[in-house]
């Protein structure tokens, strides 16, 4: 009976230093854990951060954009508008001709 008892009790032991080890470990990995959790916190954070910046330097580039696009919108309704007056004016300036040259015409057609 005592050796079943010692191997009984060495057994527990064993097992007793078995559990003290992987609870041991099981402490390190939940440090570890703790680490790599803090350091993703971080990462995210930074992440958010980065995307906020871009988010927001996307925002300003489209707004630009808008500008320009009705600046030249502007310009070219300008344009437009100047075309059409100088062919306005071209178009008077031919009619004056015509005028001028049918009056010449007559006047070789009465002579």
């Amino acid at each position: 009976m005592p050796d079943e008892l010692e191997n009984r009790v060495a057994s527990l032991e064993t097992r007793v230093s078995d559990l003290e080890q992987r609870t041991l470990r099981s402490e390190q990995d939940a440090t570890a854990a703790r680490v790599l959790a803090g350091g993703a916190d971080r990462d995210v954070g930074e992440m958010r951060a980065e995307m906020r910046d871009f988010r927001e330097q996307n925002t300003r580039l489209h707004n630009a954009t808008r500008q320009d696009f009705a600046d030249m919108r502007q310009d070219f309704t300008n344009l437009q508008g100047h075309v059409d007056s100088r062919f306005t004016q071209i178009q008077a300036g031919q009619e004056q001709i015509v005028g001028m040259l049918n009056t010449l015409i007559e006047r070789d057609s009465d002579a």
